[in-house]
């Protein structure tokens, strides 16, 4: 465990953040950790949307169980949180 600097880029915020995250951290724990300085302040939370991370830049998302140093990302580096459309259930299920 040590802790790691992110910069977080939270989908429909305008403000880029220091993210101070442990290198044990899942990916889910740093999309929640991005979402406490963003949802609720700038951005509006949208109940029922998964929050995903991914590299800036990147389209594909990292595995939510993944942890920061699996990721390979480097200190300081940026990340993107962005909301993952829920899908629907098929019709009739």
């Amino acid at each position: 465990m040590a802790l790691f600097p992110l910069t977080s880029n939270f989908e429909e915020d305008f403000v880029l953040q220091l993210l101070p995250v442990d290198t044990d951290h899942t990916m889910d724990e740093v999309a929640a950790a991005a979402a406490h300085h963003s949802v609720g302040r700038r951005v509006a939370d949208r109940p029922g949307h998964v929050m995903r991370v991914r590299r800036q830049g990147s389209t594909e998302p990292f595995p939510r169980t993944m942890t920061v140093i699996e990721s390979g990302l480097a200190p300081m580096e940026c990340i993107e949180v962005v909301w993952e459309t829920p899908t629907l259930a098929a019709a009739g299920a």
